[in-house]
């Protein structure tokens, strides 16, 4: 078990904490071929994770406090949340990989130590964005 020298070492070291999300949305791909199966309106649970890097806090002891990061996605996840997304300014082509760099690019003046967004299509397939 960490003692308290343990913990107060922890102060100034690089910590990573992660904060996941879900939404329901339809969308359509309009840049795959008539053929494909994504073109045509569909549906997913998409799973998204924000993932804030930083210094542990000496005084409160975490990151960021989790129900901030709630607070500075909940606009998003409202924009998103059973709407369909080729709606979405910035979304017209909806693919995993673009709805991973839309919500980075708007989470990210809010959350500083934005790390990584984590996008989920399905629980076996993702895309990730890290910024510029």
């Amino acid at each position: 078990m960490p003692g308290i020298a343990d913990i107060a070492d922890l102060k100034n070291k690089a910590m990573k904490i992660t904060q996941a999300f879900t939404f329901e949305a339809a969308h359509r791909l309009p840049n795959v071929p008539e053929t494909h199966r994504c073109h045509r309106m569909h549906g997913h649970s998409y799973r998204v994770e924000l993932t804030v890097a930083g210094a542990i806090d000496p005084h409160s002891g975490w990151v960021i406090d989790f129900y901030d990061v709630e607070d500075i996605f909940r606009p998003l996840l409202e924009r998103l949340d059973h709407h369909t997304l080729n709606d979405i300014e910035g979304l017209e082509n909806p693919t995993a990989e673009n709805i991973a760099a839309w919500i980075w690019h708007r989470a990210k003046a809010g959350l500083p130590g934005l790390a990584l967004v984590r996008v989920y299509e399905t629980p076996m397939s993702w895309a990730e964005y890290a910024g510029e």
